[in-house]
């Protein structure tokens, strides 16, 4: 499968690595053009583009860049083809990515993706923590494989997408529609906490919406105070640990 990845962060280049391991296709791109990716990065035949060529003839386009920077993209990701699948790693958090209206009154953050944009997507991979996904993947069939909720209102991206995230060394849970796609915000109970498939559908049932924001805002600050300058993420072992305490 031919797949565009934009975004190099933490989350992109375990996608890169993993997606690559598994036999695809990749072009990379990032906000600062090719000369700027890591070759490190690029294993298993992956290749550094620009963010034009990288969503160009491909079957899946990857976002995995800060949501604040969705819409700086929009234009660009409105020559994608209706066939294309497009899945969001994205989270909103307004510490980072300023006040956004919609979202704060109540407004799925996937949805408001779909709106800046103007073309259906999946959401997946936003759910587990960059460690976690880095250094806890595992083959299908292993115990305690870590599984992550997948939202779309499209058959096939919940298809493909379901299909990507087992690749990527994961389980993938139905979560039902882009509508419902809230339930694995962050603040949810399936928010980086590291659970696994049976395990899964309770926790999006146990989301209260009205309680996220608070609960984010929570751990944001524990993870602010404990860190320091606001920029090392929280290590594979705390950050679940931490949010399974404030989120369930």
């Amino acid at each position: 499968m031919k797949i565009g990845i934009l975004g190099t962060g933490h989350i992109g280049k375990t996608l890169v690595r993993t997606l690559g391991a598994a036999g695809h296709d990749l072009k990379v791109a990032n906000s600062r053009g090719p000369d700027t990716i890591d070759a490190d990065m690029l294993t298993n035949g992956a290749r550094a583009v620009t963010a034009e060529d990288a969503i160009a003839d491909v079957d899946v386009v990857i976002l995995s860049i800060p949501l604040s920077r969705i819409p700086d993209a929009a234009a660009m990701l409105a020559a994608i083809p209706d066939e294309t699948v497009v899945i969001d790693t994205s989270n909103y958090y307004p510490q980072r990515d300023g006040v956004i209206d919609a979202i704060e009154a109540g407004q799925p953050e996937s949805l408001w993706v779909v709106e800046q944009i103007g073309h259906p997507i999946a959401k997946a991979w936003n759910a587990i923590g960059s460690a976690s996904f880095a250094e806890k993947g595992k083959a299908a069939g292993e115990p305690d494989r870590i599984a992550i909720p997948v939202a779309a209102d499209r058959e096939e991206d919940l298809r493909v997408t379901m299909a990507l995230v087992e690749e990527s060394g994961l389980d993938a849970v139905d979560a039902g529609s882009l509508a419902e796609s809230w339930r694995q915000q962050p603040g949810a109970p399936v928010y980086c906490t590291d659970l696994t498939r049976d395990e899964i559908p309770s926790a999006l049932a146990a989301a209260e919406k009205a309680r996220l924001p608070k609960r984010r805002d929570l751990a944001v600050a524990v993870i602010t105070e404990r860190m320091g300058d606001g920029t090392t993420n929280p290590d594979a072992e705390y950050l679940p640990r931490l949010n399974r305490a404030i989120y369930q």
